[in-house]
């Protein structure tokens, strides 16, 4: 039986494997996108980066009716593809 030891080749393949995993695991907690329904949704943050938009303009198009969303208690989420339906519905093709 060997001794192992912080330089031995079995701890550092061990380090290295959990180093993959934790980089896995931070990816997808900052990419993770809640299903509900099988219906993605968004924080009014990321539609304002999506649409480069100020936090008032989003204000405007809930308030106008432009954009739906959903309002839980203390927070507001939109749902993709609404996003993507205004993105296409109000794109313009230069001819």
């Amino acid at each position: 039986m060997d001794l192992i030891t912080k330089d031995s080749d079995t701890t550092l393949v061990l380090f290295s494997s959990l180093d993959r995993v934790l980089e896995n695991v931070e990816y997808m907690v900052m990419n993770y996108r809640p299903v509900l329904n099988g219906e993605h949704y968004l924080t009014g943050e990321e539609v304002c980066k999506r649409l480069c938009i100020s936090k008032r303009t989003l204000q405007d198009y809930r308030d106008t009716g432009l954009l739906g969303y959903v309002q839980l208690p203390g927070k507001i989420i939109y749902r993709e593809s609404d996003i993507i339906e205004l993105l296409e519905s109000s794109y313009q093709k230069n001819v």
